[in-house]
């Protein structure tokens, strides 16, 4: 296989240590493919983007795909993920957006990501998943008076509020190093693994097949279909989704080598605060929140009282690695959130978010490769974006023409010098973090 990380990071026999699966009831593991298959349509992974897909096959056109997820459901990004269910996917501005597509190009990305909140809240009603959904409404944090001036000069978008420190103290979302923010009223955190087993159990009953501990190994043209290979089986089908973002194979297919770069985001939540705890920092707001720095911080106050503070720039998947960027992540969260520093940290775990070579994601058929297809490239952001790209996509599965913005129809261009993504991440991590304390 090609992959950039160590071996940790791709281990499916163990799950993360995560707040959401200790707070979840996991079903029993889907079996995995033995012996020879066919289907209309396989697809490469159980996450968001594979089970939008596989659902809006089944119910729109009456094709039940079968989908192949190297460890269960809700393994990967998709139960691993901060939950926050909010506009994102791409990091262009709308101006470079209008740049490379024109402005109908931008307004139409526009479009999908209010479209992509809604399609998880249609979701979430339809299939009757109790995922935790928090109030409506997201904070981009100013982590600097700079920041916060740049904030202050540029044109509010429609609905969306300028908060002074003042504002924030008065509405419970109080941290050192913050000097405003940008309330935007649009998306609401989510438990993300209850979400996405709730999207395996609707797949399940629509019925569609899901193979779990099915890695494909293998994937090849034969004849006008493909042929997929796992360590127990293979699957022949007419067309093929790889929907498999920062966890993809670089070889399967080749195309994608050097195109996406997954990074590494890891995540802390607290034992649950004290009512006295969240009065003394003055963060007493449920909302979801991120900052403006380039390795930036995301963080929210979960229903339970616990605190969930995330953050971006490990280099290794190591699980000693990671433990010890625990030490870093812990040490910005107390530096933000001091009345919360004696709070230990119950739950620590890290996952991969996938970004590509042209800063979008890729929802599309794959160039010079009939029936096959990707749905990839979230940015970070994939709670939305990515069940709305796979619903698109489907279209284009089942034969028809592809409805996805043309932003995410256009080819992925190659990072420059792929062998040394991994190499020159440390001192692109270290240059963006003397750039936040400049900015």
């Amino acid at each position: 296989m090609a992959r950039l990380y160590e071996p940790d990071a791709y281990d499916t026999a163990r799950w993360p240590e995560s707040y959401w699966r200790a707070s979840t009831e996991l079903p029993l593991p889907t079996v995995p493919l033995e012996g020879d298959a066919e289907a209309e349509v396989a697809i490469i992974g159980a996450g968001y983007a594979g089970l939008n897909a596989a659902l809006e096959l089944a119910e729109r056109f009456g094709i039940r795909a079968t989908v192949l997820e190297a460890g269960q459901p809700g393994w990967g990004a998709s139960g691993r993920n901060g939950g926050f269910c909010c506009h994102g996917g791409a990091r262009l501005t709308s101006g470079q957006i209008a740049s490379r597509h024109g402005d109908a190009g931008a307004q139409e990305w526009a479009d999908f990501e209010y479209e992509a909140i809604e399609r998880v809240r249609d979701n979430l009603t339809r299939y009757t998943i109790d995922a935790d959904a928090g109030p409506e409404g997201e904070l981009y944090m100013a982590h600097s008076a700079r920041s916060f001036a740049r904030m202050q000069a540029a044109p509010l978008e429609p609905g969306c509020e300028l908060l002074d420190r003042a504002a924030l103290a008065e509405r419970g979302m109080q941290g050192a190093g913050l000097y405003g923010a940008i309330l935007s009223p649009h998306g609401f955190p989510l438990h993300p693994l209850k979400y996405a087993l709730g999207l395996a159990r609707a797949a399940q009953a629509a019925g569609v097949t899901v193979h779990g501990d099915s890695a494909v190994t293998g994937l090849a043209r034969e004849g006008a279909a493909w042929r997929l290979q796992t360590a127990r089986g293979s699957l022949r089908a007419k067309r093929v989704l790889v929907a498999t973002n920062g966890y993809s194979d670089e070889a399967l297919p080749h195309w994608l080598h050097g195109r996406i770069f997954p990074l590494l985001s890891a995540i802390l939540v607290t034992r649950p605060l004290s009512e006295g705890e969240r009065a003394a920092q003055g963060w007493t707001s449920q909302i979801m929140a991120y900052d403006s720095r380039r390795v930036l911080h995301y963080y929210r106050l979960l229903p339970d009282g616990r605190f969930l503070f995330g953050g971006r720039g490990g280099i290794s998947a190591r699980l000693d690695a990671l433990a010890a960027f625990h030490t870093t992540l812990r040490g910005e969260f107390d530096a933000m959130f001091p009345a919360f520093a004696a709070a230990g940290t119950e739950h620590y775990w890290a996952g991969l978010v996938c970004m590509t070579g042209s800063w979008h994601p890729f929802c599309a058929e794959v160039p010079e490769q009939p029936g096959l297809f990707a749905a990839l490239g979230w940015h970070g952001n994939g709670v939305a974006a990515a069940s709305e790209g796979g619903r698109r996509i489907a279209h284009a599965l089942a034969g028809g023409a592809n409805p996805a913005p043309a932003l995410v129809q256009a080819p992925l261009n190659r990072f420059p010098l792929p062998a040394l993504r991994r190499p020159l991440k440390g001192v692109a991590v270290g240059l963006a973090k003397l750039a936040d304390r400049l900015a």
